[in-house]
């Protein structure tokens, strides 16, 4: 007999171990070993996080080790196991990774291959072969596209969180947290007593510390001091949680009859002409919004403008509102709010901007750009990539809870009786609306930082710490994607060939994205430079993107009237005459300013068992040299989460949120 050190360990979350039993064989090109069940005499097996060995015994030497085989049998009550890995020792001495992390249920059985990575092509034998395309026939039954709305990309067919594989759930550890956070803001935040008094206006804007007195956010209370400032409202665009609207302006469109005579004085007595040249005129233009039907939230109206706004770089580099106008089209209804405005005026105009912008920092830039795109990667990878891929094993850190999270928003957050539809402006029918239009503007250039940033002309925009640190991580992640899909990839060809890695591609541009023929995904992998690209983009999509249109929304949006959820007058057709009372009649009311700082604290709180940017638990790869770059990136990301903390010790406002201790791996909330 040859006997087999094996040993197996079970997961660290709550209920990852088992009493079921667990049975394991392992399966050579020379035959199979004895089928052997887990299971030590007066030892307490499987627990959660236990590592424990077992031997197990062949009648033959099994040559090399195709894969291992790991059956579950339910003993009195079901009981699911989660595996981590398993490690087997030879006869020889050998030592063999085989990563897991995958739950059983019922009486499931699973084979899992050993942990190098391989390309379809490197897989000669006909049984590993067909291993592959079980497996992946298997998932294609499992993880099944489904169209949630019409004009945008497709989603997991999946009502709620319940009808998804445990492999792709929320741990309990999670699962307690997320369902449980939503309570806790509205006591940890005291706001109980405010949300059922919908209708009710706040006095003046001083009363709305009635539910900001517990705010604790350093940025919270900045924005509290400074949010009516100029400066600070042009700060925003740069480095507030949407970043990403912001592009240099080349020429005054028509729509927006803006004369020098308005701006000469917030110019310096300059022109536009000669602002335009010198590069320092920014425009923001919500034309995305205009004709999105608003919401009607118990029986009252609510109202979205579609604003454009003209900025002003100074000589301080500060980012200057110099124009204002609330809608697309001018007329005598539609004036241009100006700096030398009355101050009511002024500042009503630049609040209905903010909230424009809640609008869509939450739908185009956060759902749209991060959550829906990044399920569209995940559904594809399951259903075209094996386990043993290279690039499943390089993208699969990056998809962690991201089918839950988007299963629940599309339920809890976005449904007809959702937190969205309850509060916010562009809730119900308007959502869908922008969303469809937000996908029709999307293209792939506007996927990749560095194109996105070119074609806004952002070159010369300063103290921008969005640009500047998500350039330095797109380099970062792009250098480790070389770095890892090099091992594997030698040569165009070698990507051409790969069927596998070409399913996965298609699979998502004609089902993922059947919706949106306008987004240019390449058709094929035609390159290496093409498929690190691309890699690179979903990694950065996946993480660092969705960091910084998450994780800023409690602190800016927290002092409700900088960033107003829903506006419950119309657009001001006159600038005249505007009294405080006309503002306080516009902002959220009480109901809807508590359920907007809660649920902005429960989407963009630090997250308790958050895995970072370049920490992988899970060690899907096994190789060495895999390690090395791994431990690079690593180091990499050290280094420039040293330089923003030397630079944000001479800025009296921090830049947090692309800090590599601030991202998550991957969209989990």
């Amino acid at each position: 007999m040859f006997t087999y050190r094996v040993t197996v360990a079970t997961g660290t979350t709550y209920y990852s171990g088992t009493n079921n039993y667990i049975y394991v064989t392992l399966i050579g090109e020379k035959g199979a070993s004895q089928k052997t069940k887990l299971d030590k005499w007066l030892q307490n097996d499987l627990e959660r996080g236990s590592v424990d060995e077992y031997e197990v015994k062949s009648e033959r030497e099994l040559g090399s080790i195709w894969w291992l085989q790991l059956q579950k049998v339910k003993f009195l009550v079901e009981d699911d196991w989660f595996c981590c890995y398993v490690i087997v020792q030879t006869p020889s001495g050998e030592i063999l990774h085989f990563p897991c992390y995958r739950w059983l249920s019922e009486d499931d059985v699973i084979r899992i291959r050993e942990g190098t990575a391989k390309r379809p092509y490197d897989d000669k034998l006909p049984a590993l072969q067909s291993h592959r395309q079980m497996e992946l026939k298997d998932r294609q039954k499992q993880y099944r596209w489904k169209l949630w709305k019409p004009g945008v990309t497709k989603c997991i067919d999946a009502e709620t969180e319940k009808d998804l594989h445990p492999d792709v759930r929320f741990d309990n550890d999670k699962r307690s947290d997320f369902e449980h956070s939503l309570r806790v803001a509205l006591g940890e935040l005291f706001l109980k007593k405010f949300v059922n008094m919908f209708g009710n206006s706040w006095d003046s804007l001083e009363s709305f510390q009635r539910i900001f007195w517990r705010v604790k956010s350093p940025i919270g209370n900045f924005v509290l001091s400074h949010w009516k400032e100029d400066w600070f409202f042009g700060y925003q665009f740069k480095n507030g949680c949407n970043p990403c609207l912001i592009r240099k302006c080349t020429e005054v469109p028509e729509k927006f009859p803006v004369t020098n005579d308005m701006v000469y004085k917030s110019l310096g007595g300059s022109t536009l002409e000669e602002e335009i040249k010198k590069g320092n005129i920014y425009i923001i233009d919500y034309k995305l919004l205009d004709r999105v039907p608003a919401n009607v939230i118990k029986g009252n109206q609510q109202y979205i403008a579609a604003p454009i706004c003209l900025l002003y770089q100074d000589p301080g580099n500060r980012l200057m509102p110099i124009a204002i106008q609330l809608s697309q089209v001018p007329g005598p209804d539609n004036p241009i709010f100006l700096p030398s405005d009355r101050e009511n005026a002024w500042l009503l105009a630049k609040t209905w901007v903010r909230s424009s912008d809640f609008q869509l920092h939450q739908i185009v830039y956060h759902l749209c750009g991060t959550h829906l795109l990044g399920e569209a990667f995940c559904v594809a990878i399951l259903r075209q990539l094996p386990a043993v891929h290279p690039i499943f094993k390089l993208l699969t850190p990056h998809t962690r809870y991201t089918l839950e999270i988007n299963t629940r928003a599309r339920s809890d957050l976005l449904g007809k009786d959702g937190v969205i539809a309850r509060v916010v402006a562009s809730g119900g029918a308007g959502q869908d609306v922008i969303a469809q239009k937000a996908f029709q503007s999307f293209t792939y250039q506007a996927m990749c930082l560095p194109d996105n940033l070119k074609e806004r002309g952002l070159e010369g925009l300063k103290e921008y710490y969005y640009q500047e640190d998500g350039l330095q991580l797109w380099s970062a992640i792009n250098k480790y994607v070389k770095g890892i899909t090099g091992l594997y990839y030698n040569s165009d060809q070698e990507v051409l060939e790969d069927t596998e890695l070409q399913a996965w591609l298609k699979d998502l541009v004609q089902e993922g994205f059947q919706e949106l023929p306008g987004v240019e995904l390449p058709a094929a992998f035609q390159t290496r430079e093409e498929l690190f690209k691309f890699l690179t983009m979903v990694i950065f999509t996946c993480s660092v993107q969705h960091a910084a249109v998450n994780n800023g929304q409690y602190d800016w949006s927290c002092w409700v009237p900088n960033s107003p959820c829903t506006m419950r007058q119309p657009p001001p057709t006159r600038k005249d005459d505007i009294s405080v009372e006309d503002l306080m009649e516009t902002l959220p009311d009480m109901s809807q300013s508590s359920v907007q700082m809660a649920f902005t604290w429960h989407l963009g709180r630090p997250l308790p068992n958050k895995i970072l940017l370049g920490c992988f638990k899970e060690e899907y790869f096994t190789e060495e040299r895999a390690k090395k770059i791994i431990a690079e990136f690593q180091e990499e990301l050290k280094q420039i989460e040293k330089r923003i903390k030397e630079r944000n010790n001479e800025l009296p406002l921090k830049y947090k949120d692309l800090k590599p201790s601030n991202i998550e791996n991957s969209i989990s909330i």
